[in-house]
């Protein structure tokens, strides 16, 4: 961030948080800067705040800017003095549209994990990507749905193509060790040995990322975060991207539920539409979705709410939603599904849901 003593970091993260406490402070003592903490985040109060504190940098995490970016347009927008943000979970589908409408001219995103042996990051203000890394690394092959690397007949990983999604995976020596947790199994459980050679040990992040140029990485998904649908692996991470470019919803999560009688799980979207005094249209998003998706990886199940619960540093409480799955059992909820032979989205009724628990519609 090249911090100096007139800089001003304005920090509405939890301490907690790695990224407050670590990123953003440590940015701030290395350029002998100041820090301004405001104890919670509060999209209507940001910019005022930014203004009184003359800030010139900021930290964020997860949905955070979504927050800012939802926020009513405003003659204001660019009356700042911020220019910098540092941190890890800016989505790429909105990532060009925060830069140019708040006018920030870096960001310093970055990728890394408490306990991992490896991080990445933005040091050249490149657009969507985590950055490189200095440590010793490979993107591999894995199967998909889980942590697990694919292995070649003489059991050693495969390193996946240029450009192509793999599993991220850092090589422990001595300079780059993996300290592990307080439970060994959990230690070994991270450890992939004899990957590339016998002897050697590699950290797995769990974690799936692509390269896009001059070793500079974008994230892709967590790894878990796929179902599979009609003998089709589907992305949750690049559904959600394509469902932000509807311009319909102020945010959405995408996650795959089982349906009775089916194989593998349906695509389902939990989603707050956009607050702009129409009604949501389920089927004008189906229509958008028809024409950016292959029919597999719509959604089949579109839960309308008003909010989205989040953890302390704005990471969506999938669990949660999860277990809801397409039940009705939410108040103020609207739920929708893509009934077989169907041209577009039907609202659920608990009739309708009966039916589909029963294992009477063909999905």
């Amino acid at each position: 961030l090249a911090m100096e003593p007139e800089d001003v970091l304005y920090c509405t993260l939890p301490l907690y948080h790695g990224t407050a406490l670590l990123v953003c402070w440590g940015s701030v003592l290395a350029g002998g800067s100041a820090i301004a903490v405001r104890r919670r985040f509060s999209a209507s109060a940001f910019w005022d705040d930014v203004r009184r504190y003359r800030a010139s940098t900021f930290g964020y995490v997860g949905e955070l800017c979504r927050y800012l970016l939802n926020q009513p347009a405003s003659e204001q927008d660019r009356n700042h003095s911020l220019s910098k943000m540092i941190g890890n979970g800016l989505r790429p589908s909105i990532w060009r549209e925060f830069k140019e409408r708040f006018g920030i001219d870096t960001v310093a995103e970055l990728y890394a994990s408490s306990e991992g042996n490896i991080g990445f990051s933005n040091f050249f203000n490149m657009d969507n990507t985590v950055g490189f890394s200095t440590a010793p690394y490979k993107l591999v092959k894995f199967h998909d749905g889980t942590r697990d690397p694919v292995r070649d007949k003489k059991g050693f990983m495969q390193a996946v193509a240029k450009g192509e999604p793999g599993l991220l995976i850092g090589e422990i020596t001595k300079k780059w060790s993996f300290e592990g947790y307080t439970q060994k199994e959990a230690t070994e459980k991270s450890i992939l040995r004899d990957a590339f050679k016998k002897g050697d040990a590699w950290f797995n992040t769990g974690d799936v990322l692509k390269e896009i140029g001059c070793r500079h990485l974008q994230f892709v998904d967590r790894m878990g975060d796929t179902y599979r649908w009609k003998g089709e692996n589907v992305s949750t991470n690049e559904v959600e991207n394509i469902i932000d470019g509807s311009g319909m919803v102020e945010e959405a999560i995408v996650y795959g539920v089982e349906i009775p009688n089916t194989n593998g799980k349906a695509g389902m979207v939990t989603l707050v539409p956009h607050s702009n005094g129409s009604e949501f249209d389920a089927n004008k998003l189906f229509a958008y979705l028809k024409s950016n998706l292959p029919p597999y990886a719509i959604p089949v199940f579109v839960r309308v709410t008003r909010a989205i619960e989040k953890t302390g540093t704005f990471k969506y409480r999938k669990v949660d939603i999860q277990k809801a799955g397409y039940s009705l059992e939410r108040e103020n909820d609207e739920v929708y599904a893509w009934l077989p032979r169907t041209e577009g989205y039907t609202q659920l009724t608990p009739e309708l849901v009966a039916d589909i628990d029963a294992g009477k519609v063909n999905f």
